[in-house]
């Protein structure tokens, strides 16, 4: 096969038809027509001389040559953007750049507000625009539709830049009227009703089954090691619905420390410290390759990064 005969807007038709794996959907991602990219999967079939997407009472699914062939693609893509990306200046003072943040509620309601306050001083027009776990998926990142997803992650992408922002331990929020305010202790812990509250990575969430504990997250996984589990009254996602539910109904929110000193200074809540050992959880930030060496972002990140060490500092 010779390079120089091939068009490689081919290559980048191949790359969407293998994620979207749909002629209709891959189009409208790249503003064609639909007879244009079924034109052009029709020359993909003959460059590589298999069927590339194969029609299923699943829908469309890709051949065994073409699972193979898309992650060497992705990555050519990614380097022939990232080389084609040219050097320009960044004056932060005048920009009216939108950055685009995936955060979850709680990197949200910790870090955020530190890093707008610094935004406002340095960069008075920038805008933020934050979205949640649930609106982004591991491809917006990469493609750079997204600027940042900041939240806790198990598994990534090698792809992916990242950098961590802060190490975070557990505290427990309850109400400052809980009668276990004065005998707090494993026993009282476990006898008492819990919120469960996680959301990490990218995603819709699934429904939660409180006998699986290896899906329950850090906190009842600390509590298997002892042989010991709690009673979880109510499973949520959101971080500020947890602490509410912790003073209206009475319930233990086991949370990340910084979530909870949101309270710090509230009379109608107390922070109390975990009975129990729990492992420190990881906030990162995680970004494309393709922004790895724009401006804005280089700029962007630095900011991130000042703002998680004024966070720190007031705790």
């Amino acid at each position: 096969m010779n390079i120089s005969k091939i068009d490689l807007n081919l290559l980048i038709y191949l790359d969407v038809l293998l994620r979207e794996k749909n002629v209709t959907r891959a189009a409208s991602q790249l503003n064609i027509t639909q007879p244009a990219m079924s034109n052009g999967l029709k020359r993909l079939r003959t460059l590589f001389n298999d069927p590339i997407l194969v029609r299923t009472s699943d829908g469309m699914v890709p051949t065994e040559r073409a699972r193979s062939l898309a992650p060497s693609i992705r990555k050519i893509l990614l380097e022939l953007e990232e080389a084609l990306q040219g050097e320009e200046e960044f004056n932060e003072l005048n920009s009216q750049r939108v950055f685009r943040i995936m955060a979850s509620d709680y990197a949200a309601s910790t870090l955020i507000p530190t890093l707008l306050r610094a935004l406002n001083k340095v960069a008075p027009n920038i805008t933020l625009d934050i979205m949640t776990p649930s609106d982004v998926t591991f491809h917006d990142v990469e493609a750079g539709k997204i600027d940042m997803a900041i939240n806790r992650f198990d598994e990534l992408p090698q792809s992916f830049h990242q950098k961590a922002i802060w190490r975070d331990s557990f505290s427990c929020l309850l109400s400052a009227d809980s009668p276990l305010v004065s005998k707090f202790n494993l026993n009282a812990y476990l006898d008492a009703k819990h919120v469960w509250v996680s959301k990490t990575g990218f995603g819709v969430g699934v429904g939660m089954d409180p006998k699986d504990v290896q899906k329950l997250g850090w906190v009842d996984e600390a509590l298997a090691r002892l042989g010991k589990k709690r009673d979880i009254k109510v499973f949520t996602r959101n971080y500020h619905v947890a602490m509410q539910l912790a003073y209206e109904d009475n319930l233990i929110a086991t949370l990340p420390t910084k979530a909870a000193q949101l309270h710090k200074n509230d009379s109608n809540y107390t922070i109390v410290k975990p009975p129990f050992e729990i492992p420190d959880i990881e906030l990162k930030m995680i970004w494309s390759p393709l922004l790895h060496h724009d401006a804005s972002h280089i700029w962007f990140r630095q900011l991130v990064i000042a703002a998680a060490l004024k966070c720190q500092e007031n705790i």
